[in-house]
Formats: C-alpha cells, structure tokens, sequence
C-alpha cells in the first residue's frame, strides 16, 4: 500500500511537472503569438500568419486532451468546426480560412483556456511536484542539511512553520516532511485530474454550445444521408436496368419466339424455352443478389452477429469474430452496422494486404462496439476518397463515431461506436 501510494505519488509529480512546463512554455508562448498576430490583421500581415499560429493552438489543445485521456481518464470533446470542402486556394482562401477560424467559438475558447492554463493550470500542476520535492527537503534538512544552511544566513532556516535551528527542530522539518509526501501520494493524482477537469471546464462548449453544434452536426448528417439515399437508389436502378431488366426482356422475346415456331420447328423452340430457362435463373440470381445489397436477409432472420459471420465466409483470408450482444438493435441500426463493417473488410481484403481479420461485436455504455481488425501493412486514415470517409458518414447519421488506428507496419483497428437500445 505504501509502496503503491509512493509511486502513485511520484508518478503524478512528473506529470504535474510536465504540465506546468507545457503551460508556462507552450502556452504563453502560443497566446503571446496569437494575441499578435490577430492583432496584426488590420494591416494584412495576420491574415498570413494567424491560421498557421491557430492551427499550433489546436495541436496544443489537442496534445492536452489526450493526456487527459491517457493519464486522468478524462474526456474533453474536440468542436472545432470543420472547414468546408469547397475551400477556396490562394489569398481569397487565405482570407476565408481566417475568417473561418476567427469565426469559430472553439478557437476563442482554445485562446482563453491558453489564458488560463498558464495561470491557474500552471499552478495547480505545479503544487503535484513541489508537494514531493518540499516532502524531501524536509527529510533533508533532518538529516542535517540545516547545518550548512543556519550558518549561511546567520539565522534559523525557516521550513514552513518551523523556525530550523538545532537537531530538535530539524527533525520536526524532517516528521512535516513525510506528512508532506504522505499527503502527495493522495494528493498529487487529485491535483493532476484537477488539471484536466480546469482545461474541460475551458475547452469544452456551453450548453447553447453544444446545442448549436448538436444542430450543425444533424443538418451535416441529414444532407449525407440524403445524398447517400439518391446514390444507392440510381445504383440499383442501374443494376436493375443493365441486369435483370434486360434479362428478363430476352426472356419476353425468346418466349414470342418460341410461340412461333412451337409447330414449324419444335426443336428450335425447345433450345430458345432452355435459354430463356437460363435467362430467367440469371435473372432471378441478380434479384437476389440486388436484394441482399440493400438488406441482407440473413440480417432481417438471424440478426446481425449472424450476418456478420456469413459476410466472413465470403472473404478470401482467415478470419475470426467475437459477438456478444444479448438482444438486437433497430434494423437501421443493424443495416448501418452491417454494411460499414462490410465496407471496413472489404478495405483490409483490398488495400491492406492482410491475411489474417478479426471483428469483435459487444454492447456497452449504451452504445454498439465494433472493431475490425486486420494485420495487414497498415497506413489507413479517414481522409477524402477514402472507404473510411464513407463509414463515417454512414455512421453519422446515427450519431456514431469512428476511429481508426493505423501506423505504419500494421496492425490496424477500425473501432466503431452506435448509441443505440438493445431489445
């Protein structure tokens, strides 16, 4: 327990150190920069300048919220706007990315909480580190230290309260000490989460904040699901028109065929009923074909874990696949799901070169979790043209999220989350 509680201690000491130096350095830095470059706009020169130096505040902002994650298991959600995909080049999108920018509340909160990061962030990261070191001074000065330190001032070394002049007094420093590092072992974590929870408070928007972004996110998605919608309906229109349409035509003509010459040429008509036989069973193969691309059977009988085993049949590489899920969710839910992991193999089987997948199905937090894994060469990102784009926004439309991790090398994961209920 002490043990624990010591290294607890230290560990959060070095973080705290870390932080207040990423706040005393980066941070004033940054908002220093920022305050003059947006300054400089009325004279043009910050029209340059401010986006390259905003950009530097967000990957700061966003360094923090993943330690935050990582070290305090806190979540501070990114809102930054995105820009839009018509995006202008040149000095007329210089002009537009600024304004952009300068536009977007989250930016005025990333330059506020910059503010207030090299202030009451700095202080409350670096109370973690000097709990430990005052902790350790004072069992320093029990061990003798004030000898050299009395003599150096001519006066008793003042350690807190305690006026340090002899041994006595010396090892009350070094007893205040060890409070002091026993108090840090319980302190210092609280004081890094305290950190973090002071950034959120910052970072993340307001209640009207959310709201509006709640409202631009569902406008985003709707258009998405709209376009998707009118996308897959000229497909299969496409598909109906170039395939069973024109076999089923065939089929008409061989028929009117075969009834003129039923009496003339019984032969004949019996190789044109055969090839119309065959013409109707293509046909009848691409309607089922067309069906299980708009919604699988399978999915509509068995659920989705079983449809997702049966895609993996399908694949030319090995595959494995965990489900746990004690109910179903919606059908749309279970077609969103579907065909985005559908998408997600059908990457890893065409870009990744991978031999080997993994997908694992389970329910938690009120939210679907799917992870395709593959241990192919790596290198995927979200990005425009990409599959993953369209997993995105396929998942958007039902408030998910997807993430993608991809290093070079492989492996990669492609982690996606649906709120939804189970029934």
């Amino acid at each position: 327990m002490v043990v624990t509680k010591a290294r607890s201690a230290a560990v959060a000491a070095a973080q705290g150190l870390a932080l207040a130096l990423l706040a005393l350095v980066g941070s004033i830095t940054l908002f220093v920069l920022a305050v003059v470059s947006i300054a400089l706009i009325v004279v043009g020169v910050g029209v340059f300048t401010t986006p390259a130096i905003l950009k530097l505040v967000r990957a700061h902002a966003d360094r923090r919220r993943l330690l935050a994650a990582g070290w305090a298991s806190t979540r501070i959600a990114v809102t930054h706007r995105p820009f839009p995909r018509d995006l202008r080049t040149g000095i007329t999108g210089q002009v537009e990315r600024c304004s952009l920018l300068l536009k977007d509340p989250a930016t005025w909160r990333d330059l506020q909480w910059l503010l207030v990061d090299m202030t009451a962030g700095a202080v409350v990261a670096l109370l973690a580190p000097a709990l430990v070191l005052y902790g350790v001074f004072g069992l320093l000065l029990a061990a003798g230290l004030w000898v050299p330190l009395t003599e150096a001032l001519d006066d008793p070394y003042w350690f807190t309260f305690i006026p340090v002049q002899g041994w006595r007094t010396g090892g009350l420093a070094g007893l205040l000490g060890l409070g002091l590092l026993a108090l840090a072992g319980y302190a210092n974590p609280a004081l890094v989460r305290t950190h973090f929870t002071i950034a959120g408070s910052v970072l993340s928007p307001n209640r009207e904040g959310e709201l509006e972004q709640r409202i631009d996110r569902l406008t985003e998605t709707r258009h998405d699901a709209l376009d998707t919608s009118a996308a897959e309906l000229r497909r299969i229109e496409r598909d109906l028109h170039d395939g069973a349409q024109a076999r089923l035509v065939a089929v008409g003509m061989n028929l009117g065929t075969v009834e003129a010459l039923i009496e003339k040429d019984p032969e004949q008509a019996k190789l044109l009923i055969s090839r119309a036989r065959e013409s109707s069973a293509e046909a009848l193969t691409e309607l089922r074909d067309l069906v299980r691309g708009i919604h699988p059977p399978v999915l509509a009988e068995r659920g989705l874990g079983d449809a997702v085993k049966a895609l993996l049949l399908r694949l030319p590489v090995a595959s494995e696949v965990d489900v746990e899920l004690r109910g179903r969710a919606e059908a749309s839910v279970e077609s969103a799901a579907y065909f985005a992991v559908s998408e997600a193999l059908t990457n890893a089987v065409k870009h990744a070169d991978a031999d080997r997948l993994w997908v694992d199905m389970t329910y938690t937090d009120g939210a679907l979790r799917i992870s395709v894994t593959d241990n192919g060469k790596g290198g995927a990102a979200i990005g425009a043209g990409s599959g993953l784009s369209g997993i995105e926004r396929r998942l958007g439309t039902f408030d998910g999220v997807l993430a993608v991790s991809s290093p070079v090398g492989g492996p990669t994961m492609v982690t996606m989350e649906i709120p939804c209920e189970l029934f």
